[in-house]
């Protein structure tokens, strides 16, 4: 990968809403090859999707977020990548990750209450038959997502002590 492509995926990791034109002005660079770098990127599948971070600290927004920590047995000629692509087709499923150590897949997801996260857990996680075990971590309060501080219900930034 070029080094105009790399800065513009540094530059719309930290702003998705750069425009064409602002990047290239910030990479010293034409218009038009930002926005080729750009279509380059996104058709070889190096960018998947823009989005906003919403801080669901002062969102009126009522949803509830866990971590599913689950324990499988990896499928000959297929490993993790099956168990993994069923879990992963389940609507509920926000983020998935193949981990090192205790576990091997860290699901997190999003629904509308903790029964519904329960359930899903109970009813879904759990039936596949090379599922071993889960743990379920629910998410109380968002402090930095993203490398994005949130806010508290008072709008002013949470206090980091040194």
């Amino acid at each position: 990968m070029d080094k105009i492509k790399k800065d513009i995926l540094s530059l719309l990791t930290e702003d998705s809403r750069l425009s064409a034109a602002s990047m290239a002005a910030m990479l010293g660079v034409s218009e038009a090859e930002a926005k080729k770098a750009v279509a380059e990127l996104e058709a070889d599948g190096v960018i998947v999707k823009y989005t906003a971070i919403i801080n669901e600290n002062i969102s009126d927004e009522e949803k509830v977020e866990a971590l599913i920590e689950v324990k499988v047995t990896p499928q000959r000629g297929h490993g993790f990548d099956a168990i993994a692509a069923e879990i992963a087709a389940h609507p509920e499923v926000k983020n998935l990750y193949l981990m090192s150590g205790a576990y091997d897949l860290a699901v997190i997801v999003e629904s509308a209450s903790l029964k519904a996260v329960s359930r899903f857990v109970s009813e879904c996680i759990s039936t596949y038959e090379s599922v071993i075990s889960t743990a379920t971590h629910f998410i109380l309060k968002k402090y930095k997502v993203e490398g994005a501080l949130m806010q508290d219900e008072e709008g002013g930034r949470l206090s980091i002590q040194p």
